[in-house]
């Protein structure tokens, strides 16, 4: 039988990003809304879908051997298993995702310290106790199935809720007062994956891969023809990852200039390097940047 890597993706609010992910880092997942057996054009690595919330527990029974979820859950389960890689992509957009204690914008609780004797709901009830006896309060905590921006005040004095942007407590009339938690995606493994060698190999190359298309998000490519007379001055406008390749064109009076940039500076950069003589700019997308 052929070696295989039994690993879990997040069903829910992350399952479009991490397919996005994989296909930037080379592969193609494809299949239906409904299907938790995705199909992968890779033979060696056979994926199932979970939800977030269970993808550790998984994980430490090997049914799985990795598998991508959130630091949040994690900490949540409880469960004994290995952090191999961090990823920091969300729904939304490149960044970490925050557990916030929220309250409505008119509530008289202003901090942690006003918890005492409250009811907090929540879906990350074992994160919030914990929370709750660091700060030495004491407080009953629910735990929620949804909807929980709606709960307050009738259903519950505060809210301990995920976040990316804040915008869903903002509609709901609710302020954060504090944050509980930061968390962003990670790979997670069982030992017994990482004692396999085939297994541990595979895993490392995918997360290289991942994490390659992750740096290539914020990153393009840039490159123009530079007359040499010139080049002195065009680099000193680069802000370059590493020192830019130059090479010689067929005109030997002229250089090519090929480099990586963030793409944020380009709209400023660009029109800075057509004044100090650069031709043919082209700026073009990467699917990987691997250090």
């Amino acid at each position: 039988m052929a070696n295989k890597l039994k690993l879990g993706l997040p069903k829910g609010s992350l399952q479009e990003s991490t397919f996005e992910l994989f296909r930037k880092a080379g592969w193609n997942i494809k299949g239906s809304s409904r299907s938790y057996y995705p199909n992968i054009d890779d033979d060696e690595i056979e994926i199932m879908l979970i939800r977030a919330q269970e993808m550790a527990r998984y994980i430490e029974d090997k049914v799985l051997d990795a598998g991508l979820t959130g630091t949040d859950w994690v900490m949540e389960s409880g469960c004994k298993v290995k952090k191999v890689a961090d990823l920091v992509y969300a729904k939304q957009g490149m960044r970490k995702v925050r557990w916030v204690l929220a309250v409505p914008e008119n509530s008289k609780i202003k901090s942690v310290k006003d918890l005492k004797g409250k009811r907090i709901a929540t879906e990350l009830v074992n994160v919030a106790k914990k929370y709750l006896k660091e700060n030495k309060v004491t407080a009953d905590v629910e735990f929620s199935w949804g909807a929980t921006e709606a709960k307050p005040p009738v259903l519950a004095d505060a809210i301990i809720e995920l976040t990316e942007t804040g915008s869903s407590l903002k509609a709901n009339h609710l302020k954060i007062i504090d944050t509980v938690l930061e968390s962003n995606t990670v790979v997670i493994s069982n030992q017994e994956c990482l004692d396999d060698p085939w297994k541990k190999e595979k895993l490392d190359n995918l997360i290289l891969l991942l994490k390659g298309a992750l740096t290539a998000e914020s990153k393009v490519g840039l490159k123009m023809n530079v007359i040499k007379s010139r080049l002195r001055t065009i680099l000193s406008i680069l802000p370059a990852l590493q020192t830019p390749t130059v090479a010689e064109l067929s005109d030997p009076d002229w250089v090519d200039v090929d480099t990586i940039l963030d793409e944020s500076v380009m709209r400023d950069l660009i029109p800075k390097l057509k004044k100090a003589g650069a031709k043919g700019i082209v700026e073009y997308p990467l699917n990987k940047v691997i250090y």
